[in-house]
């Protein structure tokens, strides 16, 4: 089996404008690929951009993953280790497209094997839970939103911030008395705290049942990380501070982090996202898989990767739940309440339907 052509679309999402620490999405910009054979089987991928997190566009994007079919066409596609070697042989970072490609192959080669990818990745099935985010706004806002979602039955919220220590402080009081002790909250600041405004925000919200705070300070400021663990009693969640296994070994082996967000924007896809997983559960670091701005295609293959990743305790995966206008998927998982269930089916199990792909531009390669 070889492969014979990619297509490639531009897979925009309208979506309700989302506000995090570092800038504002009204749509998603997402690029989907599929990876056909000669043998008439084919593999999905689709990845997301987030501009100012990554550093990749929905443009980059899609003129990388041109490059990268030219270098696939002809090859097989069974060969994954090879087929991911020559990616990265080709062009450094880039991860965000190069999950898509990832994905696609892990589709392919699970299709191949007729068993859903969490099968062939040596999982198996088990209970997942998605927390739901809210977004950066007034107090007052963010807690009346806080309320309907626990009233609507989240069994965990999300909630971004990352601007001024008291301003964000007032923003969880007003959270916490909203919907009370009973339910989970973690937050996520994206990066933006410098450090001392770190340890004043963590140490103002240590009263309200922190479960943990993502990504506290800039990058640049991970040799702090140790630093601000000691000052404060909230477990620290590494995410941009974690690309791939390399920087998983470094942030646990200084103990810098409590726990570790994985997201295949970040990691380049499945096979990375395995390694982070188990060098996190050596160090004893347990790990939660998220995401950007992904469909429930995407979706299904992190739920599958989760049901193959044992060191991934926590469920961040409401990335089609926070402001989506269009659901263009077939298949994929379901959403049952907060709870995620997958599609039976071998690989993915999942596709972007023909009539929305007629809206969007597509390559062949």
């Amino acid at each position: 089996m070889v492969i014979k052509e990619i297509e490639i679309y531009r897979l925009s999402i309208p979506m309700e404008p989302f506000v995090i620490a570092t800038g504002v999405m009204d749509y998603a910009q997402n690029t989907f690929i599929r990876v056909r054979t000669d043998a008439e089987l084919y593999g999905v991928g689709e990845c997301s951009a987030f501009p100012m997190i990554v550093g990749e566009t929905q443009e980059t994007c899609i003129a990388v993953a041109k490059d990268f079919a030219k270098i696939w066409v002809g090859k097989d596609p069974l060969a994954l280790a090879d087929r991911l070697a020559e990616l990265h042989t080709y062009i450094a970072k880039n991860s965000t497209i190069k999950s898509a490609f990832d994905m696609a192959l892990y589709d392919l080669a699970a299709k191949a094997a007729g068993v859903p990818l969490y099968q062939y990745l040596g999982g198996t099935p088990r209970e997942i839970h998605t927390d739901i985010t809210i977004g950066i706004g007034s107090a007052e806002d963010m807690a009346a939103k806080a309320l309907a979602l626990y009233e609507g039955g989240a069994v965990a919220l999300k909630v971004k911030l990352g601007k001024k220590p008291q301003e964000d402080i007032a923003r969880m009081k007003a959270i916490r008395q909203a919907v009370g002790f009973d339910i989970p909250i973690r937050i996520d600041a994206n990066q933006g705290w410098t450090y001392e405004e770190a340890v004043e925000a963590l140490q103002g919200l240590e009263p309200l049942k922190i479960q943990f705070c993502e990504q506290p300070m800039r990058t640049y400021n991970d040799h702090l990380l140790a630093a601000l663990r000691a000052e404060t009693i909230v477990p620290i969640m590494a995410d941009e501070s974690v690309y791939d296994h390399h920087d998983a070994e470094r942030i646990c082996r200084t103990d810098s982090c409590d726990y570790i967000n994985i997201k295949f924007s970040k990691s380049s896809g499945i096979a990375e996202s395995l390694k982070i997983q188990a060098v996190a559960k050596e160090y004893g670091i347990p790990c939660m898989i998220g995401g950007m701005l992904e469909s429930r295609l995407a979706l299904a293959a992190k739920a599958h990767f989760a049901y193959a990743a044992d060191n991934v305790k926590f469920y961040d995966l409401d990335t089609c739940m926070v402001g989506h206008l269009e659901d263009p998927v077939i298949g994929g998982v379901v959403y049952d309440g907060y709870a995620i269930k997958l599609t039976d089916g071998p690989g993915i199990a999942a596709d972007i339907s023909e009539e929305f792909l007629q809206k969007c531009d597509k390559w062949l390669v």
